[in-house]
């Protein structure tokens, strides 16, 4: 098996062999010098692409959007085989750090499995480094291309040897991919990467997503070599990010299956982070039964898509994919990053949680972002770099001293603590008032106010966490706002500003004539002019007797929103939404009981929201006690 090897000199080539130029228009947020396009290049194929947080969409003339305050830049990059520069390029133009090391590699290393089945693995290493501690990362999403360029290249140039390793069931690995369940695989390719004779004796984790996720499955038994984890906008279970609040996150769940089911071959990431969100969009405005939606999507029934249909969050199926009850037992420092528009921001905050009760001191950090942030990922990857040098090398000169930074919106800062929740917060009780007011008093005595619910024409979702959908993590809220099916409670203009970090809640109290119903719940930041952005929401599945209902048939319902860090400026209003459908992000609730992968009929929720001192309905915020 040969090894690749870096091109030295002055970006000069002499091919012999075919080469692949590919012009990548890539997002930057910081200027700099381009990397000048290697001369004498003699090519057959030419293709420009554009990168989309870590996928690429392809076209003859593709030219993206500029937006976002990002930096439009045109990069050309030469794939030959056996040639580094283009790993070299490719870090530059992903605006990745590139190390002072250079870098060989070896593809399509076997890994044994505990069943017999062969696991695929790429290792890079810096050439000059004898046996350096080793990078780990396993993903379902192939090992080249961005994911190479971030996880394998990169960390092997900052010296530091890097195993990228394809999941079973993808991108040559044996097997059948079966989501979720990696701790026996992860395991196994843990003893393969001790017993190589290029192991220093000493492994760290890292990764997005599934790639955070795959470093739960196995971290409590990894073993002393495990030093260090690095994770980001993922959770050690996904149980609840599913079934969020009881209900079902519709649109994640089928652009996922879509997403995994097209990505068999290395090109396949070309196509599939553009294509799987609209295609799963596409489904869910169908009409459909949720149980064909994978189809429409895909081309095929999924297995995965119909095992979550038919597993709500308390049966069996999760037990062993949920990796939540070791999590305090790790031993290994965990650095956190997390966006407060991530669809797995709660569950990572009580993975925190865990670890800080078990005696840990993990670093967090939550940043303006979504799930497949470009920004965050690159980002991730200098902060991943000081973490395994603190906790491989030794060396924690660039190690923050505070362990939490967060971003506050609205503000537009950083802002650092020395854990989570933040010191110096407190929790107030904003009071949905009649007549829409929002308020700290309590409410007066007032009749409720109604809504009606139609899930043949479900109340729709324009802006919050999601995977890779169309929408943007923060919508103006007021076309949503004029809908009849929406209630807004809003205070008077704020005569100073109101700074919140922390866990968001809110406390309704309602009747409907529906025992399955579904309420959402979105807290708003109103500027002057009126926009209305969303900052978090959350929802809540009801069920018959979950909550009970009192004498009158209202229910108290607990609703866990997103957390949020934002300062809402002097003039601008607090906003509560109440409504009970956020479609196609969560499946409509039909209000007949039926399963919902087979449900087909629809009934309308005659809804009343109560807020009087007796059933004081609220939203619970965390409010900063001093702005200095």
């Amino acid at each position: 098996m040969a090894d690749e090897q870096d091109v030295v000199g002055d970006h000069a080539l002499s091919l012999t062999r075919p080469a692949t130029i590919w012009h990548m228009t890539l997002p930057f947020q910081q200027d700099g010098d381009l990397p000048r396009e290697p001369r004498g290049l003699s090519t057959r194929h030419v293709m420009k692409i554009t990168c989309v947080g870590l996928f690429v969409q392809v076209g003859r003339s593709f030219r993206p959007p500029s937006g976002d305050g990002l930096t439009q830049r045109v990069v050309t990059i030469v794939d030959v085989e056996g040639l580094g520069l283009v790993r070299r390029l490719g870090v530059t133009a992903l605006g990745l750090p590139h190390g002072p090391h250079r870098v060989t590699v070896r593809r399509d290393l076997e890994v044994p499995a505990a069943d017999g089945v062969t696991l695929l693995a790429d290792h890079y290493a810096p050439a000059d480094v004898e046996r350096p501690p080793t990078i780990l990362v396993r993903s379902p999403y192939g090992r080249r291309g961005p994911f190479g360029l971030m996880c394998g290249q990169t960390f092997a140039s900052h010296g530091f040897q890097a195993v990228v390793q394809s999941v079973r069931g993808g991108f040559g690995s044996g097997g059948v991919f079966e989501p979720l369940d990696e701790r026996e695989d992860g395991l196994a390719t843990v003893e393969w990467l001790k017993a190589q004779p290029w192991f220093g004796g000493t492994f760290a984790m890292h990764g997005p997503s599934y790639l955070g996720y795959v470093q739960w499955a196995l971290a409590a038994d990894a073993g002393p070599e495990l030093k260090a984890l690095s994770m980001q906008v993922t959770a050690s279970t996904f149980r609840d990010a599913v079934n969020v609040g009881g209900t079902f996150a519709l649109e994640s769940a089928l652009i996922w299956v879509d997403l995994t089911a097209r990505m068999k071959h290395p090109l396949s990431g070309i196509t599939t982070g553009i294509m799987s969100p609209r295609r799963a969009r596409r489904a869910t405005l169908s009409g459909r039964p949720l149980s064909e939606l994978d189809s429409l999507a895909t081309g095929e029934p999924q297995r995965f898509f119909q095992e979550l249909l038919t597993n709500g969050p308390d049966t069996t199926f999760w037990d062993k994919r949920d990796f939540s009850p070791t999590v305090s037992q790790v031993q290994a420092p965990v650095n956190m990053t997390g966006g407060w528009y991530d669809i797995f921001l709660p569950w990572q905050l009580k993975d925190y949680a865990a670890l800080r009760a078990g005696g840990h001191r993990p670093y967090l950090t939550i940043g303006p972002w979504f799930h497949a942030d470009g920004r965050m990922m690159r980002g991730s990857i200098g902060e991943s770099l000081a973490w395994f040098r603190a906790h491989l090398l030794d060396d924690p000169s660039e190690l923050r001293e505070q362990a939490v930074r967060l971003f506050v919106t609205g503000l537009g800062e950083w802002r650092e603590f020395p854990d989570w929740p933040v010191p110096g917060m407190h929790e107030q009780r904003w009071h949905l008032q009649p007549g829409g007011g929002l308020s700290p008093d309590g409410p007066p005595e007032s009749d409720p106010d109604v809504y009606r619910y139609d899930p043949a024409h479900p109340t729709p979702f324009l802006g919050g966490p999601t995977l890779l959908g169309d929408t943007h993590p923060q919508t103006d809220q007021r076309r949503l706002e004029r809908r009849r099916d929406v209630l807004t409670f809003t205070s008077a203009e704020l005569t100073e500003e109101l700074e919140i970090i922390g866990p968001v809640s809110a406390d309704l109290f309602v009747r409907s004539d529906r025992p399955h119903t579904d309420f959402v719940v979105r807290l708003c930041d109103v500027a002057p002019d009126g926009e209305s952005l969303n900052l978090c929401e959350g929802m809540r599945r009801l069920v018959p007797g979950t909550p009970d209902e009192d004498g009158d048939g209202v229910r108290h319902v607990a609703v866990e929103l997103w957390p949020a860090g934002h300062r809402f400026a002097k003039g601008h209003r607090v906003r509560v939404q109440v409504c009970s459908g956020a479609y196609p992000r969560i499946a409509r609730n039909p209000g007949t009981g039926e399963p919902i992968g087979t449900a087909t009929e629809m009934v309308t929720a005659a809804q009343e929201i109560f807020h009087e001192p007796g059933r004081p309905s609220a939203i619970t915020l965390p409010v900063m006690e001093s702005l200095s």
